[in-house]
């Protein structure tokens, strides 16, 4: 192997170590399972490898390619799993709200388009700008401000997010961006009357 082949191997090594796990995490976001999460990490790694010489930005490439994965493994799975609206049971008999809200949301959450998820991920869990959102889906600014008000418009609608919020009287539970870790970029919540 010559110098310049055992740089960017070495530089590979670096930015795989550095960037694994944020990626994974937005693998996990967009998967919603931590096995397809760690598959779809490692395809996506493997195919950044194959151009690493080529790539000006190995971070925006490899999510590229970890939603264009997703997305083509949610149209051929469309076709053979039907999704449903029970979450299994959870063994923890000490419940909280911030871990009902959790799994409230995530159930919401997976029953977008894969799209749609990926845009609600990557600009509210990952905190990207709208602008840097739309580079990494290769897609429009409008696209991305119309899929993550759309999105955050369904969550809301969702039977489990509205339960949710209707039961918040006294209590403060965290809204949808914040059961994700986040919210700094969380929409505020529109006001519905009843």
């Amino acid at each position: 192997m010559g110098d310049d082949a055992a740089n960017a191997e070495e530089r590979f090594r670096d930015f795989v170590t550095s960037r694994w796990q944020a990626m994974l995490r937005t693998a996990y976001l967009l998967t919603g399972d931590h096995g397809r999460a760690e598959d779809l990490l490692q395809t996506a790694l493997v195919r950044t490898h194959r151009r690493w010489n080529r790539i000006d930005d190995p971070e925006l490439y490899t999510r590229r390619i970890l939603v264009n994965l997703n997305v083509s493994w949610w149209r051929r799975r469309r076709f053979t799993e039907h999704l449903t609206d029970k979450i299994p049971e959870t063994t923890a008999e000490d419940h909280h709200a911030v871990y009902d809200t959790r799994d409230a949301l995530w159930a919401a959450v997976l029953t977008l388009p894969p799209r749609m998820r990926a845009v609600l991920v990557l600009r509210y869990f990952e905190d990207l700008p709208e602008a840097e959102v739309a580079r990494v889906l290769d897609c429009s600014l409008g696209t991305v401000k119309s899929q993550a008000s759309r999105g955050l418009d369904r969550l809301r609608d969702h039977p489990g997010i509205a339960a949710l919020s209707r039961s918040e009287t006294s209590e403060a539970q965290p809204s949808g961006a914040e059961a994700f870790g986040t919210g700094t970029n969380a929409k505020p919540r529109k006001e519905t009357t009843p």
